[in-house]
């Protein structure tokens, strides 16, 4: 199981939280909240998770050719973090989004 760091913001108004690999660097910046102010950023590569009612956008944070694989590894970590086992990670925004 690889070591990832998480850091969570301090602010109240902002409930998002920050993936780090330690080993390359990557970070993956995680919106918790779809209705959060979350606008793609050009350059860098985003996925979208799904479980139950719940929506969750990842977006990488100084991407540099990174593998895709150790992107979803760092999500998939993360999701079970969570404990969300049922989770499903699309490449695109889902059709169906839980309000």
């Amino acid at each position: 199981m690889a070591n990832y760091l998480l850091s969570i913001s301090n602010n109240e108004t902002l409930k998002d939280s920050v993936i780090h690999d330690p080993s390359t660097k990557l970070k993956v910046r995680v919106y918790n909240s779809i209705k959060s102010k979350f606008k793609p950023s050009e350059g860098e590569v985003r996925f979208f998770v799904t479980a139950g009612k719940k929506t969750i956008a990842f977006e990488t944070k100084g991407y540099k050719k990174h593998a895709e694989l150790l992107i979803l590894h760092m999500i998939s970590w993360y999701c079970v973090y969570l404990g969300l086992m049922e989770a499903q990670i699309h490449s695109n925004w889902p059709m169906y989004i839980a309000s």
